[in-house]
């Protein structure tokens, strides 16, 4: 805690005054232009790997960035999809998974999770990827497979949501899905109705 104590007192000392402007404005106002919805992964920081200001970013992270189709019941997730959509009016919405995720890796090896009953029962969410994994998907192309998979079925489940079905019928959003390699730095954007991939460029 000390340290997040000290690296507190450098933001203040070192990083907010240069930006001071910046979070004068940011004070008042609250205009994001994408929803970025990630993994949980300490590794994985959405600012810092877009390069974004700041209240430029609306971010949900969840374990194994997974996105519960929507229902009935009380659910921060949907509220802040509904948020980021509805009264935010984001334009773009990507759901990034990432290498070596250590919930795709749970699942793709099937590793007991007898001791950890909530992440099982929240892992359940990837049901439909994991289901389409076969045989011939070995190692750690198992792994790399079940993440792109997820990632496409993250985004079936946004399409639920009303908020998302209603901007996309009305071409005021776009989806997209990523695959961060935290090694190399690299993002393959994935296409979902060909299941193509392709790295990501300005």
């Amino acid at each position: 805690m000390q340290e997040i104590a000290a690296g507190f007192e450098r933001f203040r000392r070192e990083a907010f005054p240069p930006r001071a402007e910046l979070f004068q404005r940011l004070a008042t106002t609250h205009t994001p232009n994408a929803l970025f919805i990630g993994c949980s992964d300490a590794r994985v920081v959405p600012e810092l790997i877009t390069q974004r200001e700041p209240g430029e970013l609306f971010v949900i992270r969840t374990a194994g960035n997974l996105v519960p189709p929507y229902g009935q019941g009380a659910d921060g997730i949907a509220a802040s999809i509904e948020y980021a959509v509805n009264a935010l009016g984001v334009a773009d919405i990507i759901v990034c998974g990432h290498s070596e995720c250590g919930a795709m890796t749970a699942l793709a090896s099937g590793t007991d999770m007898s001791q950890l009953p909530a992440t099982a029962d929240w892992l359940r969410h990837a049901d439909a990827s994991r289901a389409l994994l076969t045989p011939s998907h070995q190692g750690d192309e198992r792994i790399a497979t079940l993440i792109r998979f997820n990632v496409a079925a993250q985004l079936t489940n946004l399409r639920t949501h009303p908020s998302v079905a209603r901007a996309l019928a009305r071409d005021e959003v776009s989806l997209h899905g990523w695959v961060y390699d935290i090694g190399s730095g690299r993002i393959e954007t994935l296409d979902t109705a060909t299941g193509r991939t392709a790295e990501l460029s300005a």
